[in-house]
C-alpha cells in the first residue's frame, strides 16, 4: 500500500477554508487569482529552459462521439464549396472529455466563488467577475511534471490510492526538479492505462481515481500558478460536505477555484508530457496555455504546448 499516511479529518480539511486562502492578496476585484504569480521575470525564467525545442501538446483530441461522463459532445460541420471550405464548431467543454481551463467563476461554495463574489454574479450573459479573458494575455509560465506512476513503480493511479500531497513533493524531489512560485504543476496519473486496465469504470462517473484533498496545502505552501492534471478529483471523498448532496465540484476543484483562485487545466492528456520528460532526461519546460478571448466566460477549451 502505497498512501501509508492517514488522510485528513474532516475538522482538518474544514480548517483547510481559513488556512488555505487568497482571498484579497491581489485586491478585492481581481479576476486573475495565482496567475498573478506569473511575472516578466517568470516567463523568462520559462523560456529559459527551452533547451532542444522539442514541442509536445497536452490536449486530446476534442470527440464528436458522445459517451457517458462526456455531458455533451463536440459540434463540428464542414461546409465545402466550388472555391472554399468553412466549418462550424461547438462545444459544452467543462466534464471529463474535452482538454479546457476553469476560470475562477467556475465552481461556488456556499454561494461564494473566488475572491469571496457571490455565485450571483454569473448570469446567462457572463460572469461579472472570474470570467476567462483575465488570463486573455495566455499563460506562460514554467511547467514542472510530477509523474505518480513512476514514483509508485506502477502504471496507472488505482481508485481505492489517490495522489496524496506529500507524494507530489517527494516525487519532484526524486525526479530532481524544484517546485518553484508562480511554476504550473502537471500531476501524471496514467489516465490513459487505467481506463485500459479498467474498462469497468467511466470517466466522470464515480468512483474515480485521482488527486486527495491534502494536495492543496502544497498548492498553497509551493504558490502554484495553475494545476494541470489528467484524473482530476478522487471521488467520492470521505468527507460527506463534499458528496451529499452530490457536488459538480470536488474538494480540490473547491478549495483551489475558489479559494486559490487557482485555474485548472482539467483532463490535461500527459502521458506523451511524462514519455517526453523521461526521454529528454528532466521535468521542467515552457508551458503555453491560450484560453480564447471570451468575456463572461466560465473557462475555455485549450491546446496546451509544452516546449523543451
Amino acid at each position: 500500500m502505497t498512501n501509508y499516511r492517514p488522510v485528513p479529518t474532516e475538522d482538518e480539511v474544514r480548517a483547510y477554508f481559513d488556512k488555505y486562502t487568497n482571498w484579497g492578496r491581489w485586491g478585492p476585484d481581481d479576476s486573475a487569482g495565482t496567475i498573478n504569480l506569473i511575472t516578466r521575470e517568470k516567463r523568462v525564467e520559462a523560456a529559459a529552459t527551452v533547451k532542444s525545442g522539442r514541442a509536445v501538446s497536452l490536449s486530446r483530441p476534442w470527440d464528436t462521439i458522445g459517451k457517458p461522463g462526456n455531458w455533451y459532445p463536440a459540434q463540428h460541420f464542414v461546409q465545402s464549396g466550388v472555391d472554399f471550405s468553412a466549418d462550424y464548431i461547438g462545444i459544452r467543454f467543462h466534464g471529463y472529455a474535452t482538454t479546457h481551463v476553469d476560470s475562477l467563476c467556475h465552481i461556488f461554495w456556499q454561494g461564494k466563488m473566488w475572491n469571496g463574489k457571490p455565485a450571483e454574479d454569473v448570469t446567462s450573459f457572463g460572469a461579472q467577475s472570474g470570467d476567462v479573458a483575465a488570463w486573455s494575455n495566455g499563460i506562460t509560465t514554467r511547467g514542472v511534471l510530477v509523474d505518480i506512476p513512476r514514483y509508485r513503480g506502477v502504471d496507472y493511479v488505482a481508485v481505492d490510492e489517490p495522489v496524496r500531497g506529500y507524494e507530489i513533493e517527494e516525487a519532484a524531489a526524486k525526479q530532481g526538479v524544484e517546485l518553484r512560485p508562480g511554476d504550473a504543476l502537471c500531476v501524471y496519473s496514467g489516465r490513459e492505462k487505467f481506463f485500459a486496465a479498467h474498462p469497468e469504470y467511466t470517466p466522470g462517473v464515480r468512483p474515480q481515481a485521482g488527486l486527495q484533498v491534502d494536495c492543496v496545502p502544497v498548492l498553497k505552501e509551493r504558490d502554484v500558478s495553475i494545476l494541470v492534471w489528467d484524473q482530476m478529483d478522487h471521488r467520492p471523498t470521505p468527507y460527506p460536505m463534499f458528496e451529499e448532496p452530490p457536488r459538480a465540484g470536488g474538494p480540490v476543484h473547491v478549495f483551489a477555484i475558489v479559494y486559490l483562485g487557482l485555474p485548472l487545466l482539467d483532463n490535461s492528456l500527459l502521458e506523451p508530457l511524462a514519455d517526453a520528460c523521461a526521454e529528454e532526461g528532466r521535468y521542467e519546460f515552457m508551458l503555453t496555455v491560450n484560453p480564447l478571448h471570451i468575456r463572461g466566460g466560465t473557462g475555455s477549451p485549450v491546446n496546451p504546448i509544452a516546449v523543451f
